[in-house]
């Protein structure tokens, strides 16, 4: 067995509907996304006569095509009967459904990031929008932006196939034997309430999904749903104890290429995140609204479908200092936010 420390460089990533054998049982696949960061990573794991898959892909024709190039090409007649969904984002669990249908598989995932894709699939009507609406509007955001919100709709059921009505959930300390292989089940807040990592301590291996990403800080945000959430906090609790994993562990995010060094980057995540924090309760001295206060960190976002990405990162970071009392929020229509002391 090639240990992953000791393994040569890294070759360059697979082409989009291709597969590349990182390690022996291990193949790496790129799918291709219509957005920033443009690719999602997928794991398939050799799995006896069969496969595990982590991750499906965005719903689109494109990547329908490329699953079903990888069923001739690198499957080899062999079924997918697991499939591992780390998250509820669409790029992670948008074919999951197809699949699970195609292949007789059973869908694993964390009992919170189901039920949140199951309740956003089914929530379409006309109170979701509204609630975006209030949300954005108390945020102090401009009209333009709200009138992008009120004619965009459900964005959700358009971009994830349905999932199956019932599932295996997967949780923190579970170990889930693959290949003959122990895996970890790890599991880390901030991006998505409950992401699945997997760690094979015998292979040298961290599937980190989007908890830890090599160049970008994963998105950390807000949301109606939850407005007074702490996803900061527990995106940085959820780090350090990844701290514990072994120097030496090659990391494969779901979001750019494999890289060592889990525990530097760790530090550099808390620190960008701490910088970010400094600067925004600095911003504070002059009441801002949380929309304002998007402008600070993001000043250079102008698109309507950017704003929000901003607003929710943006309303982390506020939620965070109000929760260490470095800043604070007065209640009004529109909220606003002033450095405390």
């Amino acid at each position: 067995m090639v240990d992953a420390t000791d393994a040569a460089p890294l070759p360059p990533a697979p082409e989009p509907g291709q597969s590349l054998a990182l390690l022996p049982g291990l193949h790496w696949v790129r799918m291709p996304l219509g957005f920033a960061p443009w690719h999602v990573n997928l794991w398939l794991i050799e799995d006896g006569d069969a496969w595990l898959a982590v991750d499906a892909g965005a719903r689109s024709e494109e990547t329908l095509a490329h699953w079903t190039t990888l069923q001739r090409q690198t499957l080899g007649g062999r079924p997918i009967t697991r499939l591992l969904a780390t998250h509820f984002h669409p790029d992670h669990v948008g074919f999951a459904g197809w699949l699970c249908e195609r292949h007789g598989a059973t869908l694993l995932m964390p009992r919170s990031e189901y039920l949140f894709a199951r309740f956003l699939l089914l929530d379409t009507d006309e109170g979701m929008t509204a609630q975006q609406l209030g949300f954005a509007r108390a945020a102090g955001c401009p009209e333009s932006f709200l009138a992008f919100l009120a004619g965009r709709g459900p964005l959700y059921s358009r971009a994830v196939v349905s999932l199956p009505r019932s599932y295996r959930r997967i949780a923190e300390g579970d170990v889930l034997r693959i290949g003959g292989r122990d895996w970890h089940v790890l599991t880390g807040g901030g991006h998505a309430p409950e992401m699945a990592c997997l760690h094979c301590p015998e292979l040298k291996v961290l599937l980190s999904a989007d908890q830890i990403l090599p160049r970008i800080s994963p998105y950390i945000g807000v949301g109606a749903t939850e407005p007074e959430a702490d996803p900061l906090r527990d995106f940085l609790e959820s780090n350090a104890r990844l701290k514990a994993i072994p120097p030496g562990t090659l990391i494969l995010p779901s979001h750019g290429d494999p890289f060592h060094g889990l525990h530097a980057r760790i530090d550099a995540l808390a620190a960008h995140h701490a910088e970010r924090l400094a600067t925004l309760e600095a911003a504070c001295a002059t009441p801002l609204t949380a929309y304002q206060a998007t402008r600070v960190l993001f000043p250079r976002v102008q698109e309507d479908r950017q704003i929000g990405f901003a607003l929710g990162e943006t309303l982390a970071h506020l939620n965070r200092l109000v929760a260490e009392g470095r800043v604070m929020k007065s209640e009004g229509a529109v909220p606003g936010y002033s450095k405390a002391g």
